[in-house]
């Protein structure tokens, strides 16, 4: 059984996610130890679980240690099981990242899968629903499997509610990806969404973004909520360019101002753009993966943050991957993955 070490390099639940990952995929079993063990609540929270419990269920799995706070957990996948899944988070905890344990695995199975997901669908610290309709999902698709996200409803945090299906179709074998330029770009825009909240907040965050990118007035909406959704708020940045989509968001939360939320995903968004690459920081965390399944591949992008940094490790220890990361330029680096 292979150990890892649950709280090296960035030591969140990334570690934990992408280790059942390629658990499932090398049905290799293993023993994860000191899970989120520095963060302020260590050990897995309900999202994690809920991870965990997809993961046993995507790989007829054997699992000891699956309870909330435990910060051990031992995993013995015995199959892949493609088909119809429901996972259900319970709370606002994230939908697209109990779908990123799992997917992974899917995209090489041997018959396409169909997933409901149900809680968050637009949470602070996880990709965001259109983070994974837009930017994410398309350049899976360019590797080869077919995989579509529908947003049945959506779910703020910190109520949740949310539902997600997700279809897929496998690939026998995931195409390498580069990712060297994006082009010139296509579209722009920001909007900014509000559930059971005053439209004024939507307001408030367009005219502090529009100040920060100077964005032809076209480029900005408002978008206002009602109903089952709970209260929430978002602002989307979505920057098309010809070979990437690019997505930036801010997210509200009670005790901070709406400007304050607007001005940080838009400056986000200004730094993507005046760095020239075409992948930035998120997305290049979340493309690791695939292209490591791939063999190899390269992206260039924004400085690694230190979620990626700790993903190309645990990547060599899982798979044997070799990664470089080197510096081009003052905002640019290049990041290549081979075997």
């Amino acid at each position: 059984m292979l150990t890892i070490d649950g709280s090296f390099g960035e030591g969140g639940g990334q570690i934990l996610r992408t280790t059942l990952g390629l658990s499932l995929i090398t049905q290799t079993p293993v023993r994860i130890t000191s899970i989120r063990k520095g963060r302020a609540r260590p050990g897995l929270l309900r999202q994690h679980l809920t991870a965990v419990q997809a993961a046993a269920q995507v790989g007829r799995a054997e699992v000891t240690g699956a309870a909330l706070g435990s910060q051990e957990l031992e995993f013995r996948p015995t199959a892949i099981a493609p088909g119809e899944h429901a996972f259900r988070v319970g709370s606002a905890g994230s939908t697209t990242l109990v779908l990123q344990t799992v997917l992974p695995a899917l995209l090489r199975a041997g018959a396409p899968s169909t997933l409901t997901l149900e809680g968050g669908t637009h949470n602070p610290m996880a990709p965001p629903f259109d983070f994974l309709d837009l930017a994410y999902l398309p350049l899976v698709r360019r590797m080869g499997p077919d995989v579509r996200a529908t947003l049945v409803s959506p779910g703020f945090y910190p109520a949740g509610g949310g539902r997600v299906r997700v279809t897929v179709t496998p690939a026998p074998a995931l195409a390498p990806l580069e990712l060297l330029s994006r082009g010139e770009i296509v579209s722009q825009r920001a909007v900014a969404t509000v559930s059971n909240l005053p439209g004024s907040v939507a307001t408030r965050e367009i005219d502090a973004a529009a100040a920060v990118l100077g964005w032809a007035p076209a480029c900005f909406a408002p978008r206002v909520l009602s109903g089952g959704h709970g209260p929430g708020n978002v602002l989307t940045i979505v920057v098309e360019s010809e070979r990437v989509t690019e997505v930036f968001t801010g997210f509200g939360v009670k005790g901070v101002r709406a400007e304050s939320v607007a001005r940080k995903a838009a400056e986000e968004a200004r730094d993507y753009l005046e760095a020239g690459v075409p992948v930035g920081e998120h997305l290049a965390d979340q493309l690791l993966l695939p292209i490591a399944l791939a063999g190899r591949g390269a992206i260039r992008t924004v400085r690694p943050s230190s979620h990626t940094t700790t993903h190309l490790r645990l990547l060599g220890e899982l798979l044997g991957i070799r990664a470089s990361v080197e510096q081009i330029s003052e905002r640019a680096w290049h990041v290549e993955i081979g075997r």
